[in-house]
């Protein structure tokens, strides 16, 4: 994967895919156009909090079984490795831990590996130099052709210092300085869930990295407190094809609910498809069609902004029977997602502080 690309990563918190819905992705993204899938649950403890600890060798089994079926669609696979605050005690032992997950992943074969930091101590000394040693140890070890890293700061938004803590001084210069420009970052934009990406903004962030910022788009994403209430069914708006030019590729953070993700994951497609031809109403209808058939297409647009706008807390104990009622009797992934969600079946996990 060289160049400019669009696919998807799985990097929410709370309920995971199921295994079969991330191999189904292959060919969903092989089909419309889309360059890549990464694998970065923020469940998958082994890759994250337990990173010292091997998978377990059914989760193992899986990976090999995925990255198979990804190889077969011709779609780049990749991994994102979180080795929790590596960095506040980076001694022998967990360089030497690091090797042994680093050789782990090298026999899975992936063609991407993030190192993601991000949602982690930040207000440390030395950040900066002390994560870039991180990483490139990891790109030393590693044999993926392509190599992102995520910084523990991944957008101007203040919410990230509230939480982590003050950003130490010159942070993102040097790690620009300090990682290779090879190297692509990941950037989630003005904010966590950005409504848009401004030229002027990306320009100034690739500035401040010394490099094209990787979008790591937070939409339609829903594993926050507020947003697990909502399904986000729309299309992808003030999205310009031009980003093509302007970022190093595009990485669309999907919803808990696999199949639902799809409905507006082919719209971001289609703005780079058109380029310049893209209308959000529009893709929003041919979406559906295309993904849903058309019965349960024209269902979905009656109840589309009642999802995203109402969510859960706005539908009434009454409606809320009505509407399971209705999509209960379709024979569909895409609805017996929306009647799961409508259950309750995808809570809250409060280890996602950013709101």
């Amino acid at each position: 994967m060289d160049g400019f690309s669009v696919g998807v990563i799985e990097g929410f918190y709370g309920r995971p895919w199921r295994w079969e819905a991330r191999e189904s992705y292959a060919g969903f993204l092989k089909t419309n156009g889309f360059g890549f899938y990464i694998y970065a649950p923020k469940g998958d403890a082994h890759l994250r909090k337990r990173w010292r600890d091997p998978w377990p060798a059914d989760d193992l089994s899986r990976l090999e079984q995925m990255a198979a079926v990804y190889r077969r669609e011709h779609v780049a696979w990749g991994i994102g490795f979180s080795p929790y605050e590596i960095y506040l005690d980076f001694n022998d032992d967990a360089r030497a831990a690091l090797e042994q997950k680093i050789a782990t992943i090298n026999r899975l074969d992936p063609d991407i590996v993030c190192v993601l930091l991000d949602d982690m101590k930040g207000d440390v000394p030395d950040l900066a130099e002390t994560q870039a040693d991180v990483f490139n140890r990891i790109a030393d070890l590693s044999s993926a052709r392509r190599l992102i890293f995520c910084p523990t700061y991944y957008s101007f938004d203040p919410i990230l210092e509230k939480v982590f803590g003050e950003m130490p001084k010159g942070y993102w210069e040097t790690l620009g300085r300090l990682i290779d420009e090879s190297v692509d970052f990941f950037w989630t934009g003005p904010k966590v869930c950005s409504t848009e990406y401004p030229e002027a903004h990306i320009s100034e962030v690739a500035d401040r990295l010394g490099r094209k910022p990787f979008l790591w788009d937070n939409y339609p994403v829903n594993d926050s407190e507020s947003r697990s209430k909502r399904l986000y069914l729309g299309a992808y708006q003030n999205r310009p094809h031009q980003l093509a030019d302007l970022a190093a590729g595009h990485a669309a953070n999907p919803m808990n609910q696999s199949w639902l993700s799809r409905i507006p994951i082919w719209t971001l497609g289609e703005i780079y498809r058109t380029r310049g031809n893209y209308d959000p109403d529009r893709a929003t209808g041919d979406a559906l069609v295309s993904l849903c058939g058309a019965s349960l297409a024209n269902t979905l647009l009656e109840d589309t902004r009642l999802f995203e706008n109402g969510g859960l807390d706005g539908i009434a104990k009454e409606p809320r029977a009505a509407l399971i009622e209705k999509y209960g009797s379709y024979d569909s992934p895409f609805a017996d997602e929306i009647v799961d969600w409508l259950r309750g079946g995808y809570a809250f996990d409060p280890a996602c502080l950013t709101e």
